[in-house]
């Protein structure tokens, strides 16, 4: 490792870039923690303390939006904004086309309207966060201007934290959506830290080691499902073109376990948290019946054993819908036939989809099941350490591992580059 640390400092170029993203990063953590004025902090505090739902998107903003900071929203309606475009392309073939079919220049326009579709959506969550935080009076001050004012400073923010994605990205270090969440994600390990420092209990010593195992255990499995995939072989008939013979190769189709990432957790908790949030509004209603209603609804989501269930249930059910969105086999079948390939034994054409198909399928369960003990984590490991790690969860921890991994293939790859060069 320290050896391909010197290499990578020891090269200008490498060295420039890293140095240029940590400028960025350092830039981004100053910004979040520049909060807008007119906010009762104290009565922020508790409201995260006791909402989980916005514990997450805190998450995904860099904990920007605990101290309603000026990049309060963070890359949130950034990523939603991909999340909608991708999907458009399913339904609308001309987008489909222009992303797929148009190259650079088709994917450069789909980009630039991913980022105009951004600012609206900044907006409405925008307004619907000042709504939400002037009903429990966390706003000092309600008048227009003031609105107005947290309205554009936030939509802003989120332009801003997009444009330093977009220039990390270009230095081919990384993602540089997922480096900042990664950054904003791990900004909260030193307060972690301190706390548990601070209540560190010596009666509970093989609790702590029992919990770090946990932790390493963790970190190790997602590095292997993050790596891991099934190769299919693929074979190419050999041509003969004049007096050149052409093909005859073998290769292989990667089918990675986790096609999805982190999305299927994402909606998952999403529609988890959004009924207890809704609940929680009308809990105070002044119709008896409502409230009622609104408090047993409150009291069934609060139940570890049922959320945890439908939790887990949901995550599966959305890795298996997010990768048939992102996974065509008839697409990849009809690809391999143009180009002379086929699977060994598989007839080309309608068989081949059916193969790829069935083992997609399977390499899927596996990797939802995962993905679904994942996102439950927290809950497993405070029934058995009675430790809350709700300061990354199942689901920073999956982002970090992710953005580590990816770095350092990107690094790797520019360090193999020189050596060509050298050589």
């Amino acid at each position: 490792m320290f050896e391909k640390l010197r290499q990578i400092f020891k090269v200008k170029e490498l060295r420039n870039k890293i140095l240029f993203v940590l400028a960025l990063l350092l830039i981004f953590r100053l910004v979040a923690n520049i909060p807008v004025p007119g906010i009762d902090q104290e009565k922020l505090k508790v409201f995260f303390s006791d909402n989980q739902f916005f514990g997450l998107l805190n998450l995904f903003s860099g904990r920007g939006l605990s101290s309603i900071s000026i990049v309060m929203l963070g890359v949130g309606p950034y990523i939603t904004s991909s999340i909608i475009m991708q999907l458009l392309t399913m339904v609308v073939p001309g987008l489909e086309q222009m992303y797929k079919e148009e190259g650079e220049a088709g994917r450069e326009k789909f980009n630039q309207w991913t980022r105009w579709l951004t600012v609206p959506l900044a907006a409405l969550q925008t307004i619907g966060m000042i709504a939400l935080f002037k009903s429990q009076n966390i706003l000092l001050s309600t008048n227009l201007m003031a609105i107005i004012t947290i309205l554009f400073v936030a939509v802003a923010g989120t332009v801003f934290l997009m444009w330093l994605g977009e220039l990390i990205t270009e230095k081919k270090i990384g993602n540089g959506v997922s480096i900042i969440i990664f950054a904003g994600i791990v900004s909260g390990l030193p307060s972690a830290i301190s706390q548990l420092a601070a209540t560190w209990d010596p009666s509970q010593l093989f609790t702590y080691i029992f919990f770090l195992a946990i932790v390493v255990a963790a970190i190790a499995a997602i590095v292997f499902v993050t790596e891991g995939q099934r190769n299919i072989p693929v074979a190419y008939a050999k041509r003969i073109r004049g007096n050149k013979m052409y093909g005859g190769t073998s290769t292989h189709l990667p089918l990675r376990i986790n096609q999805a990432g982190v999305i299927p957790i994402i909606f998952a908790l999403s529609i988890m948290l959004f009924p207890g949030m809704v609940a929680s509004f009308f809990s105070t209603s002044a119709n008896a019946t409502v409230a009622g209603i609104a408090r047993t609804v409150g009291n069934i989501f609060q139940n570890h054993w049922f959320y945890g269930i439908v939790y887990f249930i949901l995550v599966v059910a959305f890795t298996y819908f997010y990768t048939a969105v992102v996974f065509d086999p008839e697409q990849i079948s009809e690809n391999l036939q143009k180009q002379g390939g086929y699977i060994p034994g598989i007839r080309p054409g309608k068989n081949t989809m059916e193969y790829l198909h069935k083992i997609m399928n399977r390499v899927t369960l596996s990797g939802a099941i995962f993905l679904g003990l994942i996102a439950v984590l927290p809950f497993i490991v405070q029934a058995f350490t009675n430790i809350g790690s709700v300061s990354i969860g199942g689901t920073g921890l999956l982002i970090v591992v992710a953005v580590v991994i990816e770095i350092i293939q990107q690094v790797q790859g520019q360090l193999v580059m020189r050596d060509y060069e050298g050589f």
